[in-house]
């Protein structure tokens, strides 16, 4: 159980209620991991969709999550709506890992919320759209939320080697210590290059 520390302060009064702000990053592959490969099995065995096209799919939805990460990190994790209801509503959607960086149990989203999000919104819109090939699509977008709150938590965890990764920190780093708001990208820089959040 994960309880208040120095490094992961309280933010309700209440233990029950603090305890479900903090998760351990392994939650989120463990649970998101065989959703997605159930979506790409559903694809193939009963919405008849083949192999390769499921595939294709999956990479189409990987890059979709890529490009949604990107705008939501941008305009919706850092609004902040008018008066003290907005200011509450950025400190809990995003405020709080700008406040503590080095939260270890606050890094990814509680799957109360990603959950909830998934099968209340994304998945039956999804579904509802693109009944057949639908299914693909979600596992890549599944999938790429999945790689993109891991690499978060090792962006900030980690000691990297590799060059790649140790740019992707440095870029990451840059968006919580420059004054100006930029480099919304996480996972990937790419859309900061297309959209002129890089500098």
């Amino acid at each position: 159980m994960y309880f208040e520390t120095p490094e992961s302060p309280r933010i309700f009064k209440s233990d029950f209620l603090d305890f479900f702000t903090r998760v351990h990053w392994a939650t989120v592959p463990a649970l998101f991991v065989p959703i997605s490969l159930a979506g790409i099995a559903i694809s193939v065995e009963y919405a008849g969709v083949s192999l390769p096209m499921t595939l294709l799919w999956f990479a189409i939805g990987f890059v979709c999550w890529t490009l949604a990460e990107y705008w939501l990190h941008r305009e919706l994790f850092h609004w902040t709506p008018p008066g003290k209801i907005g200011e509450t509503f950025h400190f809990f959607v995003h405020g709080v890992h700008h406040q503590w960086p080095a939260d270890k149990f606050r890094l990814v989203m509680p799957p109360w919320v990603n959950l909830s999000l998934l099968f209340l919104i994304v998945g039956p819109i999804t579904l509802f759209l693109a009944p057949h090939w639908g299914w693909g699509w979600l596992a890549g977008f599944v999938m790429g939320y999945m790689h993109y709150d891991t690499t978060h938590y090792w962006i900030h965890h980690a000691k990297f080697q590799s060059t790649y990764f140790k740019r992707l920190k440095a870029h990451h780093m840059n968006h919580h210590h420059n004054p100006k708001p930029r480099k919304y990208g996480v996972s990937f820089t790419f859309w900061d290059h297309v959209f002129g959040t890089n500098e």
